[in-house]
């Protein structure tokens, strides 16, 4: 009698149904949005190439400053600058001092040919690099400060 009062209720109440549709929540698959999802995908693995690019040349230039801050660098950079200052200041009394330095001379740099003329009148510097291109400085004596011996103790 109870499984017959049980049926009879399951079977009295109104029944509710409908068809079962799947949709893809992906829009790989079903095609919404899918333009917007590949352009999130090619970002970011654009950003992580970038990003390890990034890291490898942070490295690199860690690596570069590193051998620079060596104590052997440090000196060979000092030394480096102490002698083009001697060699500045050699080539500046050579031009300027005519009883003691001469009127010029050429010598080479680096590759580059330098040749100074004090004429007593100019200063001619003419420099020509590795690729031949000539650059020729004139600077008057007695202006901007500049003057040989004689003229400055006059």
């Amino acid at each position: 009698m109870i499984s017959a009062k049980i049926s009879l209720l399951i079977f009295a109440l109104p029944l509710v149904g409908a068809n079962l549709v799947h949709t893809f929540k992906s829009p790989s698959f079903n095609g919404i949005n899918a333009s917007a999802h590949f352009l999130t995908i090619d970002e970011q693995e654009r950003t992580r190439r970038q990003k390890v690019a990034d890291e490898i040349e942070d490295r690199l230039k860690e690596i570069e400053r590193e051998a620079n801050n060596t104590n052997l660098s440090k000196f060979l950079r000092n030394l480096e600058s102490r002698i083009y200052s001697q060699l500045s200041r050699d080539l500046a009394d050579s031009l300027f001092n005519s009883e003691e330095g001469g009127s010029g001379g050429t010598f080479e740099l680096e590759g580059n040919l330098i040749t100074f003329e004090n004429t007593g009148t100019e200063i001619v510097l003419i420099i020509i690099d590795q690729d031949g291109v000539r650059t020729e400085l004139r600077i008057p004596i007695g202006s901007f400060g500049i003057c040989s011996l004689e003229e400055c103790d006059s």
